[in-house]
């Protein structure tokens, strides 16, 4: 009988112990989902992967917070508006047109709900829903800031464009439909 019972017991323990397991691998699968390069990226910026983890949940927690919202048909075209002419400036003022691409990008975020008082805190806010093109907004933010000193190539330049439209783009394209429940 206490035969038994040790049996039970051991299972019981197995058993606990494949559930946590399989909701940690899950937790788990769910982030690098959501977050894609992203969460490469916050676990490799942490001691542990457990703190990278705790990171993006808090992110996720924050962005819950936040008021995200689709913008308006009008709205949208404008901001398409805006983006062409950006882009046409370059031809002749290639500096000047990255700056305004920053400028532009930065307040389609403010529009959508998205906070944008500090780049680290808007990688973080924007990483959530956007983390699969950060690396473009990252790129473009550094040849941005190079070129406010003269640094940037034409071609640097060219390429940031290219980079803050991905941003841009999805940005305004998440923003004809309301926010997806992610879990």
């Amino acid at each position: 009988m206490s035969l038994i019972v040790i049996i039970i017991a051991v299972v019981l323990v197995l058993l606990a112990c494949a559930v946590a397991v399989w909701m940690v691998t899950a937790r788990r699968r769910k982030l690098r989902e959501r977050f894609g390069p992203e969460y490469e990226r916050a676990v490799e910026g942490k001691d542990s992967r457990r703190a990278g983890e705790r990171e993006l949940r808090e992110r996720e927690e924050r962005h819950d917070a936040l008021d995200i919202k689709p913008l308006p048909a009008p709205l949208r075209d404008h901001y398409a508006q805006e983006w062409t002419r950006v882009q046409e400036r370059f031809v002749d003022r290639p500096e000047e047109a990255v700056h305004e691409a920053d400028r532009l990008v930065t307040t389609l975020m403010g529009e959508r709900g998205y906070p944008t008082e500090g780049y680290e805190q808007q990688l973080k806010d924007l990483s959530v829903d956007h983390g699969r093109t950060l690396e473009h907004y990252r790129a473009a933010h550094a040849v941005n800031g190079r070129s406010s000193s003269r640094q940037a190539t034409t071609e640097e330049l060219r390429g940031a464009m290219v980079h803050y439209r991905a941003l841009f783009e999805e940005l305004l394209r998440n923003g004809d439909r309301p926010r997806e429940n992610q879990g």
